[in-house]
């Protein structure tokens, strides 16, 4: 299990951080993710593996006026 933004979840060994953004439906271009309280830089998301008991913050930028 992983978490992800405080709520549990079910992941599946060798998933990479930009495998489960895009997933997940997010755009990479919007967002910002840590793991474990580091964050991750956008080069690095096709080679960052998630592992069993990481935790996962991932924040949507919006825009407005």
């Amino acid at each position: 299990m992983i978490r992800v933004n405080g709520t549990e979840e079910a992941y599946y060994e060798g998933l990479t951080v930009m495998e489960y953004v895009r997933a997940k439906g997010y755009r990479t271009n919007r967002i910002a993710v840590e793991k474990n309280g580091e964050i991750v830089p956008k080069s690095a998301y096709e080679s960052t593996v998630i592992k069993d008991g990481d935790s996962l913050e991932v924040v949507s930028f919006v825009g407005g006026g």
